[in-house]
């Protein structure tokens, strides 16, 4: 990964090109090993830069990895730490120090060691670094699987620990008004619905619920503080669900998705689907499961939801950024003559049709919505168009079972 970015730095810096152009070579190269690999292509870039910064930055800890003394994660944790320290000879006290460090510990006590090790020689006090630290704060989701996810945020200490006291003072006075059911039970109620929610689920719930419900204290679109019914205020969360007909009639618990692909359980469902202001309708093949029409066919915006319903995410190989944020694209350039219908439009994300757009990457679709991809280099690649509905193969029934 290393050589691969040196190799982009080396094309870019022999051509006076703008940044932008520069960032496009870099993400074409990208492409191109993540469409080798599988690997999404923005994940290759981040392990690209990563693996230069270690190679140039830490030599010593690259050695000591090349020679398995240390784990990958403790030489993570020494160069995602020392990114504070600029001055090249201060960072090589610093990788030796936390190095030495690192040979005997674990990665998790290496950086607590290493967060000491750069307060100590780092030029700037704490109070200057989080001026400028704070500008990275973000909030990010990872899916964990069986219907669930990940949300995490980082802001500055101060913030995040202060809403997660109140957080957790709000769980622990929910906690305390539980009714619990009784452990005999004859005495218990049957229509009484008991809360036996952990302290965890309780945190989790009240974060949810003020995030979808609240608005935010200061809002800027309306120059209001507090108890404002508009602006921010009035912005609702977002969802596109996918639901068989079966499932929605309760005669079947799957195949419900969150943007055409993620799966959730269809109880979850069933409650978007009885309070949602509006559905469209889809209409699959009875085999393949491919999207042939929507409910209506009046151009553009019936083209849109049909193409969003077709495409479920980005075409580009590898990416699945949902198709609701994405551009609706010309496979064949209408410049130069495409037509503006289904058969020659695809969803690209921001990124990947800029990378469509500046880079020779070649897309053709096929009759049945597959877009053929040919990278700068040759490489062929084929994103077929998802399916909402799989058919699995029944077992034979046991021997002497009835065959119906």
């Amino acid at each position: 990964m290393a050589a691969t970015q040196q190799i982009a730095n080396q094309r870019t810096a022999s051509q006076p090109l703008p940044s932008q152009m520069r960032e496009l070579e870099e993400r074409s190269i990208a492409a191109e090993i993540g469409l080798a690999t599988r690997v999404n292509d923005r994940a290759v870039q981040n392990r690209m830069h990563a693996a230069l910064e270690l190679v140039q930055d830490y030599p010593a800890t690259h050695q000591a990895l090349a020679e398995g003394r240390i784990s990958v994660r403790h030489a993570t944790v020494i160069v995602e730490e020392g990114r504070a320290l600029g001055d090249p000879d201060t960072r090589a006290l610093y990788e030796l120090t936390v190095l030495e460090r690192a040979l005997r510990d674990t990665a998790p006590r290496t950086r607590a060691f290493a967060e000491q090790v750069v307060e100590e020689l780092h030029s700037c006090s704490i109070t200057e670094r989080h001026r400028d630290a704070v500008k990275t704060r973000k909030v990010w989701r990872q899916r964990l699987g069986n219907g669930m996810s990940e949300l995490g945020i980082i802001g500055s200490d101060v913030l995040v620990d202060g809403a997660w006291d109140r957080l957790t003072q709000q769980a622990n006075a929910s906690k305390k008004t539980q009714v619990t059911a009784p452990e005999d039970d004859a005495d218990a109620d049957p229509d009484a619905i008991y809360d036996e929610r952990t302290l965890d689920q309780l945190r989790a719930d009240i974060a949810i619920d003020l995030l979808l419900t609240g608005g935010p204290t200061i809002d800027p679109t309306t120059g209001t503080i507090t108890g404002a019914k508009g602006g921010l205020a009035a912005i609702q969360a977002r969802a596109s669900i996918v639901i068989p007909a079966l499932t929605a009639a309760g005669l079947a618990d799957r195949g419900a998705t969150l943007d055409g692909a993620i799966p959730i359980d269809a109880d979850t469902a069933r409650c978007l689907l009885a309070q949602a202001p509006s559905w469209e309708r889809i209409f699959t093949h009875p085999i393949h499961g491919h999207v042939l029409a929507t409910d209506t066919y009046r151009r553009p915006a019936n083209l849109d939801r049909y193409l969003a319903a077709r495409d479920v995410h980005c075409r580009f190989p590898g990416c699945r950024r949902p198709a609701r944020v994405c551009d609706r694209d010309h496979n064949f350039d209408w410049a130069l003559g495409g037509t503006t219908d289904a058969c020659n439009l695809a969803c690209l994300c921001k990124r990947h049709h800029t990378l469509k757009t500046e880079k020779p990457w070649k897309p053709v679709q096929q009759r049945d919505g597959s877009i053929h991809w040919t990278s700068p280099l040759g490489r062929s690649s084929t994103d077929p168009p998802e399916r909402y509905v799989i058919f699995r193969d029944e077992p034979d029934p046991p021997p002497g079972d009835p065959p119906f």
